[in-house]
């Protein structure tokens, strides 16, 4: 039987005007953005339908916006029976396959989520850190590429995003130098990026440091399912494990295509998208595309993907 697997975006899915859709039309969408409004103690929901675009790309926003969002959308999967077989999510999104998957309650994720964001802002002086796309490299030649224009200073692959493309992360010159040797090597494209912090480096150590403590003092539990970790790219199904990966997670890769691989080759042929756009189901496609890859973030998108499940699961069944 082929299985089911949910991923979760991460920064840069977002968008002004996100969720607003879920929120009118399901009462289990509506109930988890007041929550997030309790638990902050002030209205991420505003901010989420009629905030701007700058107002949602502060990371202390984004992150618990973002959450926000692709919990509801998940809440509508859940009330209509669908439940995957395993979950990961990019970055801050692996925070939503926690929740889902019940190993640490919403209302605690939503406050994670906003001083995680916060912590990071602050961790790296603004302008002092940078990160840029590669694209059309392997990401072990970008790894060689971060080598030649470390010169003493840091600079690292921070997002493995798919075959043809790695984000890398570190201080402003060296991710400068690295994105001209990037072109100078073949690259078909070398971009810096509009961030805030140089995410998933070591620069981001002062903000793991800050987090840790956070985490340790929030309550794990068991999980429904299994997540596949960024950190490792690997399944934890303990409430420990997840904790352990999410403080290694802050200065280290998200291992994105080595989680994806992970999940098909368990099994799984049909992904979901729950959350904001279609980030995840772009790099899907660069990544394999013998799978099937639907997205949830309104009511329109989760009806088609609901019918798109159990065509996949009748085409199972007869196979």
């Amino acid at each position: 039987m082929s299985k089911l697997a949910f991923l979760f975006p991460g920064q840069a899915s977002q968008y002004p005007g996100m969720g607003r859709d879920l929120f009118d039309h399901f009462p289990e969408s509506r109930a988890v953005f007041e929550e997030a409004d309790d638990a902050l103690g002030f209205s991420i929901s505003k901010i989420c339908f009629e905030g701007s675009e700058d107002d949602l790309k502060l990371t202390e926003n984004t992150q618990p916006a973002i959450l926000t969002v692709s919990v509801a959308a998940f809440r509508a999967l859940e009330s209509r029976g669908i439940m995957p077989d395993f979950a990961a999510g990019h970055s801050l999104g692996e925070y939503s396959a926690l929740v889902a998957a019940g190993a640490v309650a919403f209302s605690d994720a939503v406050k994670l989520a906003r001083r995680r964001g916060s912590y990071m802002q602050v961790a790296v002086p603004a302008g002092e850190g940078a990160m840029a796309a590669i694209l059309g490299l392997s990401p072990s030649d970008v790894a060689e590429v971060c080598k030649k224009a470390a010169d003493n200073e840091i600079v690292s692959p921070a997002n493995l995003n798919s075959p043809e493309q790695t984000v890398i992360s570190g201080s402003a010159s060296a991710v400068k130098r690295a994105v001209e040797i990037a072109s100078q090597s073949g690259a078909k494209r070398s971009v810096m990026l509009p961030v805030s912090a140089p995410f998933h480096c070591a620069l981001m150590k002062p903000a793991q440091d800050r987090f840790e403590k956070d985490l340790r003092a929030t309550k794990f539990s068991a999980m429904r399912f299994p997540v596949v970790t960024n950190a490792d790219a690997g399944a934890v199904t303990s409430g420990d494990e997840a904790r352990e990966a999410l403080i290694r997670q802050i200065t280290l890769p998200v291992r994105w295509l080595d989680s994806v691989r992970e999940m098909i080759e368990s099994g799984v042929t049909v992904f979901v998208e729950v959350g904001p756009g279609k980030v995840l189901s772009g790099l899907m496609r660069q990544i394999d595309r013998s799978v099937r890859c639907f997205n949830v973030e309104d009511s329109a998108s989760l009806q088609a993907a609901l019918d798109k499940i159990a065509q996949a699961r009748s085409e199972a069944a007869d196979a």
